[in-house]
């Protein structure tokens, strides 16, 4: 079943050949339904709010992408609405073992993506963050 209809979808092993990535993305996404919009997600456990994975860029990468994953669940939803992610890093040497991870968690599914490359988060400890927009069909 098509959810959202992705335009140019494509992968990043053919467009940056030489990052060795292999996720699905696309340019835009013409979405149908409820919007939900995730709060940026860091290596935090979502009860306890204690911070995890100091030091491991990969690790933070996919408790945050975990975290939006349980949000989504949550609000009825399911990766597959994912229409956008925006990517925080403290430090561009992390974009390899960040986007491999996050890589793993957006196969199939060519969300528009952003990286961007930030002086710091909100804590010292957090090395990544990702925000997502997902829209559930109606």
């Amino acid at each position: 079943m098509i959810v959202h209809e992705r335009l140019r979808p494509f992968n990043t092993r053919d467009t940056y050949p030489e990052q060795r990535l292999d996720n699905d993305l696309c340019q835009a996404v013409k979405a149908r339904g409820t919007i939900v919009f995730v709060r940026g997600q860091v290596s935090q456990d979502l009860e306890t709010r204690e911070s995890l994975h100091s030091g491991d860029p990969g690790r933070q990468a996919e408790l945050a992408m975990s975290n939006i994953r349980l949000l989504l669940e949550e609000a009825g939803g399911s990766m597959e609405h994912l229409c956008r992610v925006v990517i925080y890093l403290t430090d561009i040497r992390h974009r390899e073992a960040v986007y491999r991870e996050i890589g793993k968690w957006l196969k199939g599914i060519h969300p528009c993506s952003t990286g961007i490359v930030v002086s710091a988060l909100a804590r010292p400890e957090w090395l990544v963050e990702v925000e997502a927009t997902a829209v559930i069909p109606d």
